[in-house]
């Protein structure tokens, strides 16, 4: 056979295969498909013949077992020490101080009015909640909230992405934005989880935040959580907060841009005073930083309708960037909520923990938080008759008492009481020390039927989050002023609380 001979039958070989293969099913698809594919693009038919080798492989690769591991062998040296182990204990055992609170700790039966039951039988003075409008007894509210109740039911049974939302939460969110002056708002389940969950959906590792060294325990949870270069400034020092600011700028000079935010309270929590926002802003814009600004105290409070900072110091909502305020306390609701442009409330619908996460505001807080924010726009008289009783007890407090100062502002309703640096020097009172009379003027109070409390927070040491340089806030007496009474037993509950200070006090050798 010869050359020609040989090539006519190899093409008749493949010939009767070809037709042969194409009485397969699907065949002609896979002829059609593999000539296209060679003629336009044969790298990616060297790819997948690679990918089908590659496969068949794999399939017909041994089995393996994972159970046959090397034992390695402790020695007995090892075998004692694991054990004698012992783990530490989940949280630490209470002190004296914290096991005495908790026993003489008051329990109130029925409703936290300006008179409050307690659980041993005694009608008390309610001086220790936010219920600063007296909102609790408005009978209008009551049936608000009932009906919308039978309405709505006890709660949406989701989260707001996930068919949470209701229409009373959109309206809530457009009643806050305009009260403030904001283009959008977004409101959430806890008032706590707000401010935590907002600062991580725009802050993260690598970002920049100068923060005030006494903003409260959920902005430093905040701050913790989204792991952000922190800088601190001394708390209200406008002077020390420009110098964080042109050091940090100098310092992003020649790296690559961040978003660098300033994050401080309208109304401080363990202070009591107010922020400097008018300076603040204009920091902010001098050094391009993004304003956080916290009104978890500040709004339904400060203002003449109850905006906040920002209407009492005369500054438009729109030179903040973020704001975040409470609506439980005061305003007789629950839950939170951050008010901006539409991007940066957009942004937290998707991005925010606590919003996406948590199950929706029930409906009846919703409805309650819109009711008493109209309450507060159309009767002013409410707040300025806050104001009155609140200078009746700064009154019979501040300046007539020889032991205690008020560090807060005067326009806030929760006065927070420090004993005078003297007093603390002359008794060489330790932190513990404060505490201990603090409480012991807290007993005395609730012993004349007017209930107190102090101002609590988590001990430095025990503070887990970014470094702060180890600011703690002085021990202090919380009084709340209520509009549920009427000036008269606001002073007399003054006298009570000035006389318990002084008995306590004069008797600390």
């Amino acid at each position: 056979m010869d050359l020609h001979d040989a090539q006519n039958l190899v093409l008749r070989l493949i010939s009767d295969a070809n037709a042969q293969f194409q009485k397969v099913p699907g065949s002609a698809i896979l002829l059609r498909y593999i000539k296209s594919s060679y003629q336009n693009d044969p790298v990616r038919s060297a790819v997948e013949l690679f990918l089908f080798l590659f496969a068949v492989r794999y399939l017909l690769a041994p089995a393996y077992s994972t159970q046959k591991q090397k034992h390695v062998a402790l020695t007995e040296e090892i075998d004692e020490l694991v054990d004698d182990w012992t783990p530490e204990p989940l949280v630490a055992s209470p002190t004296a101080f914290e096991e005495l609170e908790k026993e003489k700790r008051p329990v109130i039966i029925g409703p936290t009015g300006p008179k409050s039951k307690l659980s041993n039988g005694r009608t008390v003075t309610n001086l220790a909640s936010y219920n600063f409008y007296n909102f609790v007894a408005n009978e209008t509210l009551k049936e608000k909230a009932i009906q919308t109740l039978r309405t709505y039911g006890v709660g949406p049974c989701g989260p707001p992405g996930f068919y949470g939302t209701q229409d009373v939460h959109m309206k809530t969110e457009a009643d806050i934005a305009a009260h403030l002056g904001t283009p959008a708002c977004i409101i959430y389940a806890q008032a706590f989880s707000t401010i935590s969950s907002v600062i991580p959906s725009f802050s993260k590792r690598g970002d920049i935040i100068v923060a005030d060294k006494a903003v409260n325990y959920a902005v430093r949870k905040g701050i913790q959580i989204s792991r952000s270069t922190v800088r601190w400034y001394e708390h209200n020092d406008m002077e020390d907060l420009q110098r964080v600011l042109e050091k940090v700028t100098k310092e992003q000079a020649k790296k690559p841009l961040t978003r660098r935010f300033i994050i401080t309270e309208g109304l401080f929590e363990s202070v009591g005073d107010t922020v400097n926002l008018p300076k603040v802003i204009e920091l902010k814009l001098r050094y391009k930083f993004r304003l956080i600004l916290d009104e978890t105290w500040s709004y339904g409070v400060l203002g003449r309708t109850g905006r906040g900072v920002t209407e009492q110091q005369n500054v438009d909502a729109a030179e903040v960037d973020m704001i975040i305020g409470s609506l439980s306390g005061p305003l007789c609701a629950a839950g939170g909520f951050c008010a901006g442009t539409g991007e940066v409330v957009e942004h937290q619908r998707i991005s925010s923990a606590s919003y996406t996460y948590s199950a929706a505001l029930p409906a009846m807080l919703a409805t309650t938080a819109s009711e008493t924010i109209a309450l507060l726009q159309e009767n002013p008289d409410i707040i300025v008759q806050l104001r009155e009783n609140i200078k009746a007890m700064r009154a019979q407090l501040d300046p007539r008492s020889d032991w205690v100062k008020c560090t807060g502002s005067i326009d806030n309703p929760i006065m927070l009481l420090v004993l005078k640096p003297e007093v603390v020097a002359s008794k060489k009172l330790s932190i513990e020390d404060q505490e201990f009379l603090l409480q012991d003027v807290v007993d005395e109070c609730v012993a004349n039927s007017v209930l107190i409390t102090r101002l609590k927070s988590i001990p430095a040491a025990l503070r887990a989050g970014p470094s702060d340089q180890g600011w703690q806030p002085q021990p202090a007496l919380k009084v709340c002023i209520t509009t549920g009474l009427s000036k008269k037993e606001t002073e007399k509950a003054g006298i009570v609380i000035r006389h318990a200070i002084t008995k306590i006090v004069t008797r600390k050798k």
